[in-house]
């Protein structure tokens, strides 16, 4: 099968086109047919230096698939052959999505709505449970909350806000005056521009603070929570700050990592089918052009989620190519 590998840890133009054998799915797992894979920054910082270590002889990155069902290991019951799906599997294995096949556990997928294509499908799993799982199972987010998302328009921050809208959440989020339009269009009631202005001095009284950029900003956002909120921070712990200055304020501080989770994919799925949750597609291009799908992910610039279609060509266009 044709998937896309680094010949070594490095730059873009590492990753390569190779032909490696089709997988064959064991107990419990099913191969996909890959239509779609969704690009995240964990995958360009893996292939910048081999973050989580290499996996086998020919290391495929890719963590977010959409695909039908092509074949069913001993002991599965929820999927048959010709079942559309899409999933986050064996995260923070390297799980093999730029490729025309992947093989992993069938609870690591739930069927794909009908309403959305394999392109949307592929930008959701990882993003939207990061979401999830941060605001939701961390933070513990109910109704009528506050809550701050810094990088708002970015793939895990425009899905966190709606994901905070839908449970009843008063959404601030940052990002620049050019992306203001598109968050309110997704449900945000404030979008403050983090270039113009220091989002401490706009901001206060803050139950839950999403923090996706790291950095200071984590230690800056204590200052807008009131007592009892919750800071959920996802880069690195060492951009947590000091427990006693949380200790002082009386606030919860906690980094975390996004995890497989039927059914919290399936909860992710309910709002997709309700219309309350979409990704937004900032860019589709051919698997073949991985590298440049990197390479421009890597500015920081996108609105929404890079894909690379896998088993049909795509329109290999950016937005910096649309602004030439």
């Amino acid at each position: 099968m044709r998937a896309i590998s680094p010949r070594k840890w490095g730059a873009p133009e590492v990753l390569a086109p190779v032909e490696v054998e089709r997988p064959e799915p064991a107990l419990t797992e099913i191969l996909v047919r890959v239509h779609a894979a969704g690009v995240n920054p964990v995958d360009w910082k893996i292939r910048g230096s081999g973050a989580f270590g290499e996996t086998g002889p020919t290391p495929i990155l890719g963590y977010d698939v959409s695909g039908t069902v092509e074949a069913v290991g001993p002991g599965v019951t929820l999927f048959r052959p010709g079942d559309e799906v899409f999933g986050m599997p064996r995260f923070p294995e390297l799980a093999g999505g730029y490729a025309e096949f992947v093989v992993a556990p069938a609870r690591r997928f739930v069927r794909k709505p009908a309403g959305i294509s394999h392109v949307q499908a592929a930008a959701l799993p990882l993003a939207a449970l990061t979401a999830w799982q941060a605001l939701v199972d961390t933070a513990r987010l109910s109704a009528g909350q506050r809550v701050l998302v810094h990088a708002a328009a970015g793939g895990v921050g425009h899905l966190a806000v709606q994901i905070a809208k839908a449970h009843g959440a008063y959404v601030i989020g940052t990002a620049t005056t050019a992306k203001h339009s598109f968050l309110r269009g997704l449900g945000a009631d404030e979008v403050i521009d983090y270039t113009a202005v220091d989002f401490t001095t706009a901001v206060r009284d803050v139950d839950v603070v999403l923090d996706a950029i790291g950095g200071d900003y984590a230690a800056r956002s204590l200052e807008v929570l009131r007592p009892g909120g919750h800071l959920v921070t996802l880069p690195s712990p060492d951009d947590l700050p000091p427990a006693e200055r949380a200790v002082e304020l009386g606030v919860h501080t906690g980094w975390t990592v996004v995890e497989p989770d039927h059914a919290a994919l399936k909860a992710i799925t309910a709002l997709v089918e309700e219309g309350k949750l979409h990704a937004a597609i900032d860019t589709v291009l051919p698997l073949e052009q991985a590298a440049k799908a990197h390479a421009y992910g890597e500015q920081g610039r996108t609105q929404g989620k890079i894909v690379l279609t896998v088993d049909q060509p795509a329109t290999p266009e950016t937005p910096a190519d649309r602004d030439r």
